[in-house]
């Protein structure tokens, strides 16, 4: 977020607050993390983690830290992703001191830094023998920073790309270029596509949510050359370019993607591409270590990795990163960063490589995970385009023309959660085939108008 945006965003936290606030009704159900008496000597830090397949490895490596560190206790609240943003969120923007430690994005951490509600990581960094800030992949580190400082360090990191059956594009005589464009990726879905009960072309995410059908729509939308507004915040959502990109995408899916598209998500796509029931897939470059375990995937082996389509931008993969923070309401600030720094360590890599295997160690987040011999090994088909997208993201210019915010398949603005949320039901319905792409947008559009007047200052 720019100069006067950031201005302006300071004075909107007690609104986003009171937002949030309202959301602890819907989470005061969950298992929290109460305060737990320690022993003596002994400090319990408790982590708030998202439940997905490496954040679990983690999990199941902790007892080996402790051992190490027999002056500290970890407890994990493991929570489904939609489930640790609203608890997570309440928890740290209300002080509730529930969590020593908290795991957020990069969506997140300079907002949240910016409001005075983590803890300044660089004098643990500096402090830290061998922890090798610079290691990081410059992009991941720049949006996990505010002013310059980190305020959260990366667990894992990633981009988007698109995985394809090279089984099945040599027997259909197709060749995959280099750098594929959207036109290409859509005449590939219709060649591939068997039809109605059978292999379809390619899957892409559907379902509502900030996170699910809008992450991939929103690389679609930036490459047409769409955003979500000009300079001034007056929303775009019903310009020609965003039209374009959005009725490209509806009509994909609708016509080549997988059934009950509407309802797909990530983990849904990683089932149907597994299956071999979908030719490809568009999505995050974390779904490899999950298409190429012969264990869950039956074309493990059989698939070919290129970049995230274009059309006016020359390139457009996410950024995204997985990371962990500490709040300021917590009292064991040095513990909690024994354990972070542990976790997102060049020596956990190496751990989680050797103990649950190469092709599931956590991705993106140091650029001297590339130049593992055994992690090269297995990840040469798709280790490179890893770090390439993450290289190439530009979260401060991520379409054509100028845009007042930053982020590549979010606005880094607080009122994203629930904008993103809005219009990704409207385009949800819109795979459905319950309204047009063009009511989808007008409503779109009024929503963002609103969240947009409150910038135009």
């Amino acid at each position: 977020m720019r100069g006067a945006a950031r201005r302006r965003a300071r004075g909107r936290a007690p609104v986003v607050l009171a937002a949030i606030l309202a959301s602890l009704a819907l989470v005061a159900g969950c298992s929290g993390a109460g305060a737990l008496g320690s022993a003596e000597g002994v400090e319990t830090v408790t982590v708030a983690i998202v439940s997905n397949p490496q954040m679990e490895d983690a999990i199941s490596l902790a007892p080996r830290f402790e051992a190490a560190n027999p002056g500290i206790r970890l407890r994990f609240v493991s929570l489904s992703e939609n489930e640790a943003r609203a608890k997570i969120t309440a928890s740290v923007a209300t002080g509730g001191g529930e969590f020593d430690i908290v795991m957020i994005s990069n969506y997140e951490t300079p907002q949240w830094a910016q409001n005075g509600w983590l803890t300044d990581l660089e004098p643990y960094i500096a402090g830290t023998p061998g922890y090798d800030q610079a290691d990081f992949i410059p992009t991941v580190r720049d949006s996990l920073s505010f002013q310059g400082r980190m305020y959260s360090v990366p667990f894992y990191g990633e981009s988007s790309f698109l995985m394809y059956r090279r089984d099945l594009f040599e027997q259909a005589g197709i060749q995959m270029p280099a750098q594929p464009t959207w036109p290409q990726i859509a005449e590939f879905a219709a060649r591939l596509d068997q039809g109605e009960g059978q292999r379809r072309g390619i899957c892409l995410r559907g379902k509502p949510g900030w996170g699910e059908v809008m992450a991939p729509l929103d690389t679609v939308i930036n490459t047409f050359g769409g955003r979500w507004y000009d300079p001034e915040w007056r929303a775009q959502l019903t310009s020609p370019e965003v039209r374009q990109a959005v009725q490209f995408y509806v009509d994909l899916v609708r016509q080549h993607g997988e059934p009950g598209a509407s309802q797909a998500g990530f983990s849904e796509c990683a089932t149907q591409f597994g299956q071999g029931q979908v030719a490809m897939w568009y999505d995050a470059t974390s779904a490899a270590g999950t298409v190429e375990d012969s264990e869950e995937s039956t074309v493990a082996g059989r698939i070919g990795y290129a970049p995230a389509p274009v059309v006016a931008t020359p390139s457009s993969g996410w950024l995204y990163s997985w990371s962990l923070g500490i709040p300021q309401t917590s009292p064991r600030k040095d513990a909690a960063w024994r354990f972070m720094s542990w976790m997102t360590s060049k020596e956990y890599i190496q751990l989680a490589g050797r103990e649950v295997g190469w092709t599931s160690i956590p991705p993106g987040s140091r650029q001297s995970t590339y130049e593992i011999p055994e992690y090269r090994q297995v990840a040469g088909a798709y280790g490179p385009l890893i770090l390439q997208g993450l290289q190439r993201a530009n979260p401060q210019q991520p379409t054509v023309q100028p845009v007042p915010y930053q982020g590549v398949q979010f606005v880094r603005i607080p009122e994203f959660q629930d904008l993103g949320t809005r219009v990704s039901q409207q385009v949800s319905a819109a795979i459905a085939g319950q309204i047009t792409v063009d009511e989808a947008l007008e409503q779109s559009q009024n929503y963002a108008e609103t969240v947009g007047e409150s910038y135009q200052r």
